[in-house]
């Protein structure tokens, strides 16, 4: 995973290294083009000196075979054995050379040869001056080198925080905003530069966002006066139709199923309320509400769906649990669970175990692929057999109600058994 730095201390070492590589290369080229130079004006001068020197004892040969220039040496072709050995063999030109004087210390010089009429001259120049200005300048251009670098770095230092100040500015505003929850225009505190053009666009979000915000918020307002109203109408009416003495057994029971399902529908109603306001606000707690009780009443609702199937649904009860969540919210999420086991169990058993921090809803139906087991809590995704009846919207609003308020779900297949496992725990390490 690559590092994250912050711009600022990115700008910094950009400065830092484009310094210190410009300051580096500028050295490295001042010591090739010294080096190169010196080394061709030594090497010319060298050079004409020595085919001089030929030319004039050639031309004057009662002149002694040591020319008047210092270090300088000529030899006729019968006489080079004089000369060191090192340089006998030597063809004209201007050669580096190393050897060790009687001191024992290595000396640097530079011959320069010419043959000519006859005669064999050498000239010698001792570089060693040379070689320590070199090392002066090389010292020179390292601290050189280091001082630039320096000067990149506090450049970068200063500059970072100069260029990157209207950016902690309007990070500073968007913080303050959040604390005060509430929104106010950023661009006019900021310059017509790239700062205020991205302070502008943030202002156009922020706008956007509100009235989406807005929006939503009167939606749900609306769907829980316009849906609750009529559904309050048909639980009133069911419960009062009940009352009546003429009713025949095979009409109470259908006015028993209008009102669960519109308590049923009333319950996803809240829940799906709380969940749009809880999702930008958090969850609200403080409702404590009995597991076993909920998971009861969600089995006695689900009871029309068995029909003529030979399903034995039955729920065993460990230690008491209860969560702090409203019971619409549990309600919809066993609703969904225990629902699906039934629908999807065509003979056998529904056993819902409520455990210590638990609910496992365990049925005998055709079970699931592991591989499917995360899937199907995706939006969409519809489970297999029994029709794969549903919009695959059930488990995916479970998902987001258990998220909300820390809970895991999840849906394993039986290793038994055929069938699957739909569990919801409540307290982590249950």
């Amino acid at each position: 995973m690559q590092s994250r730095r912050k711009l600022r201390f990115r700008l910094i070492i950009s400065f830092a290294l484009f310094g210190f590589g410009l300051s580096a290369l500028f050295a490295v080229a001042s010591l090739y083009v010294r080096a190169k130079v010196e080394n061709q004006l030594i090497n010319a001068s060298l050079q004409s000196d020595v085919d001089q020197a030929v030319e004039n004892t050639h031309s004057s040969p009662e002149q002694p075979s040591r020319s008047q220039l210092i270090d300088a040496w000529m030899w006729s072709d019968r006489t080079i054995y004089k000369a060191p050995l090192a340089w006998q063999n030597l063809a004209p030109g201007v050669y580096d050379m190393h050897d060790v004087d009687k001191d024992g210390r290595t000396r640097h010089y530079k011959l320069a040869v010419a043959r000519k009429y006859g005669l064999i001259g050498f000239i010698s120049y001792d570089i060693s001056r040379e070689d320590l200005g070199k090392r002066q300048l090389v010292t020179s251009l390292v601290a050189s080198v280091i001082l630039f670098s320096l000067l990149s770095l506090a450049i970068g230092l200063w500059l970072s925080r100069k260029v990157l100040k209207p950016v902690s500015e309007l990070a500073l505003r968007l913080r303050d905003f959040r604390k005060a929850g509430r929104a106010e225009l950023l661009a006019p505190h900021f310059a017509d530069d790239e700062v205020g053009e991205l302070a502008q666009a943030l202002d156009e979000y922020a706008s956007r966002l509100t009235a989406m915000v807005e929006r939503d918020r009167e939606f749900n307002s609306d769907v829980s006066h316009e849906l609750r109203t009529p559904l309050a109408v048909i639980s009133s009416t069911t419960e009062l139709l009940q009352g009546s003495p003429d009713l025949t057994d095979k009409l109470r029971e259908r006015l028993k199923r209008i009102e669960r399902a519109s308590r049923q529908a009333t319950e996803l109603i809240e829940a799906l309320l709380l969940l749009s306001r809880a999702e930008r606000r958090g969850p609200t707690r403080g409702e404590t509400t009995e597991v076993a009780k909920v998971a009861s009443d969600v089995i006695e609702s689900q009871r029309p769906q068995i029909r003529d199937k030979p399903i034995e649904v039955e729920l065993t009860q460990g230690d008491p649990v209860t969560v702090n969540a409203p019971a619409s919210v549990l309600s919809v999420a066993l609703t969904n669970l225990i629902g699906n086991a039934i629908k999807y169990t065509l003979e056998g058993r529904v056993t819902v175990q409520v455990e210590k921090g638990r609910i496992d809803v365990i049925d005998t139906g055709p079970g699931i692929k592991p591989e499917d087991a995360e899937r199907l809590f995706q939006r969409g995704v519809r489970g297999e057999g029994a029709g794969g009846s549903g919009a695959g919207l059930g488990l995916a609003i479970v998902r987001r109600l258990c998220e909300l308020y820390g809970w895991d779900v999840s849906i394993r297949p039986r290793t038994d058994a055929n069938g699957a496992i739909a569990s919801i725990v409540f307290e982590r390490g249950s």
